[in-house]
């Protein structure tokens, strides 16, 4: 069985697959947030032979659905009218900054250019998501 995993965000989406036993959990791509995303991903689970998709759920530090979470019920609701998978969440605390590794320790430094490029991490931070709910699955077994 192999699973998508999905770090939404207000501009871009993080993508993760798993192999194909639904164990490991592996960063896939990023792609942009745009009118065509429900249709990009209907495409990806069709090459990509995908079983179930795994979403991240966006809350507070206090476990409460942040301002964004909207967007992503609707996002939910928007690929269940499009495929016919099941569509899980997983608790998405922390996985950018976990995601980030060195890069979000570093220190801040004043002096970088306004234009110097952030790393995205949106697939990595949907391979940590996808990854917990393996994990969480496969102990059950």
């Amino acid at each position: 069985m192999r699973y998508l995993g999905i770090d939404y965000g207000a501009k871009r989406v993080g993508l993760s697959l798993s192999d194909e036993e639904g164990k490991i959990a592996f960063p896939f791509k990023i792609i942009s947030n745009n009118l065509e995303l429900v249709d990009t991903i209907h495409n990806i689970c069709g090459e990509e032979e995908i079983s179930a998709i795994v979403l991240g759920e966006s809350t507070d530090i206090s476990g409460k659905p942040n301002k964004i979470m909207g967007s992503i019920e609707e996002f939910k609701r928007n690929l269940e009218g499009e495929l016919d998978l099941p569509i899980y969440f997983e608790k998405e605390f922390m996985t950018s900054i976990f995601a980030r590794g060195n890069e979000g320790k570093k220190e801040n430094n004043a002096r970088k250019s306004k234009k110097e490029k952030a790393v995205k991490i949106d697939d990595s931070a949907a391979a940590l998501i996808l990854q917990r709910y393996l994990d969480r699955k496969n102990l059950k077994i």
